[in-house]
This record gives C-alpha cells, structure tokens and sequence, in this order.
C-alpha cells in the first residue's frame, strides 16, 4: 500500500511506536506475513491496550480523547472529512503561486535537515494521507527516510493517529512538516508541543497555517492565525524563515467565492462566479511583504527547535506587518 520513494520500511522505525498519550510504553504489531493483523501496547504494570488495525494500518488513537471516532474510521476507512480533490487544490496552488513558494521552503527543509550531516534522516509527516503543495522535493529524494500519518489510511501513510497525541518515542525524528493541520485540530498548542517533543535537538520544523480563510472542511475547522500569532505558536523554535503564504489578492478571491455561494445557495454556482476574482492573486506578486502579511491568506514557518522560547513581553517585536 505504501507507494512513496521515501516512506521508511517499518523495520526501520517499529522500535519507536508508542502508546498514545504515554510515550514510556511501547506499540507491540503483530503480522501474517508483512500485512499488519494486530497492535497493541503493554504498560510495565501489565495492563494491555488494543488498537484496531484499518485497512493494514494500526489506528494508534486514544479515542476517548479524540475528535476521530472509532465506529466510523473502522466502518468506513475513510476520514471524517470531506476533502477537496488533490489535483484542484494542487493546480490553484501553482496558479496562485502559493505551491511555487511552498516548493522553495520545502527545499530549504530538506537541505537545513541534511546540513546536520546524518545518514537518511527520519521526517514525520503530518496530515499525510494527501500530498502537501510543493511537497515533491521530499517525496521524490531518497535522502530521508519518511514515517507518516494522518486520520485515515491512504497510500502515503504508516498508521492512523491523532496529532495531539503523536505515537512516537520522544526525540525520534529530525524533522517535521505539517501542512493544513492546525487550522483542523482542536488544541493546536498541545500539537505544537508534541512536534518538539518528538523532534530530536535542533530538529527542524516546517508548518503552513491558514489565516484569512473562510470555514473549510466543515465542522472539522477551528482556528486562524495571524502571522505573528503562527509564530508565537511556534515560539519554542529559532526561526530561519517565515512569512506570508499568499497575499490580499488569494484572500480576496477567498472572500468572494463565499460571498457568492451565499449569495446564490449554490457552491458550484458561486465558485463559477467568483472566477473573475481569480485574477486577483495575481497581483498578489505586486504587493509588498509587510503588507501581504495583514492581508495574508496563510501563514509559513521554517524553524529549528531550541531550548530557548520568546517571552510575552518579546512577541510583539516579531510582528512583521505594514502597521509598525
């Protein structure tokens, strides 16, 4: 099931699954052959955990503290929620120039991850079950070896988790990508706090987050954040670069295919009408960074875990908009 150069043979990483929510205790995996049948996790004081296996893939969620629920992912497979389709978000991307950005970062990720001089560095993906925008300079290296998940299974992805609750040994891996998460997740900080907890010192994180987005992905859709509120985010980490993901223009057509949609009750009638206003993240180029930041449509954060973190009293010196 597993299609990708770089996702990692599990032989590679079984040692580091752990039990949700207690990393001391580790995953047993139990296999006919090289399907995985059965996982399971044994506390020293004996008590044992099972966690069902979807589509041969463990679903190592503690689900009585998670938005996933067990009768539907095990019915169904299938995440509870309802995506776009890949190749549409993926050409407006580049359209827009978002993806084109997102490949440059990615590609500074991967060379600040190999800079550190280890042999086939381990990365965790996050949210993985489709590929991220511009995401093709890892997936298509052999450099890295990649461990993967998401809520549900799919080609790209080891095990079904819950970020809030990452089911790897602490400092595990050398880098993180988590791209589109955390706007869906519901405590987005505990998120953040289990990405440095599985890192590895001076692991690199890379994030994009959404900021002037209307509600996507339905029910499952939480938070916005500011630029400098996306960094305070991720204030336990030295920034190499940050910024805007998109400008007022992509925001603006945001805003306008919602309006329209209302306007009209009708999704593919207002996405049709709304496509004179695509040409306004075109111009999006022409706009300053500063003010591209007030008026973003997400928000990027390239970083390296340090032992240090911005104070309260530091944070509004981060801001990098037009209204210094």
């Amino acid at each position: 099931m597993l299609t990708s150069k770089m996702l990692a043979d599990w032989r590679e990483f079984e040692h580091l699954m752990r039990q949700p929510g207690d990393p001391s205790v580790p995953i047993i995996l139990c296999r006919d052959g090289r399907t995985i049948t059965q996982a399971k996790s044994l506390s020293p004081d004996m008590r044992t955990a099972d966690y069902p296996v979807v589509r041969g893939q463990p679903a190592l969620i503690d689900f009585s503290c998670s938005l996933v629920r067990a009768e539907v992912l095990t019915a169904s497979g299938m995440s509870l929620i309802r995506r776009r389709p890949n190749w549409l978000r993926i050409t407006k991307g580049w359209l827009f120039g978002t993806a084109k950005l997102s490949a440059r970062n990615i590609v500074s990720f991967r060379d600040h991850i190999l800079s550190h001089g280890i042999e086939r560095p381990l990365v965790l993906m996050i949210g993985a079950a489709t590929r991220g925008a511009g995401t093709n300079g890892l997936y298509e290296t052999e450099a890295f070896r990649q461990i993967a998940f998401d809520i549900y299974p799919s080609a790209h992805t080891h095990f079904i988790a819950d970020a809030h609750q990452i089911p790897l040994a602490s400092g595990s891996v050398d880098g993180v990508c988590i791209q589109a998460v955390l706007e869906h997740v519901i405590n987005p900080q505990q998120v953040v706090s289990e990405i440095s907890r599985v890192l590895r010192p001076g692991g690199i994180v890379y994030a994009e987050t959404p900021f002037m987005q209307q509600v996507h992905e339905g029910a499952y859709d939480f938070t916005r954040f500011t630029e400098v509120g996306h960094r305070w985010l991720f204030r336990n980490f030295e920034t190499i670069s940050r910024g805007a993901l998109g400008g007022p223009g992509l925001s603006l057509y945001w805003a306008a295919k919602y309006f329209l949609r209302g306007i009209t009750r009708s999704r593919r009638l207002g996405d049709i009408l709304s496509l004179p206003f695509a040409l306004a993240p075109l111009m999006d180029g022409m706009i300053g960074e500063d003010h591209k930041i007030d008026g973003c449509n997400g928000a990027y954060f390239l970083g390296k875990l340090t032992e240090t973190s911005i104070s309260l009293s530091n944070i509004v010196d981060e801001y990098r908009g037009a209204q210094r």
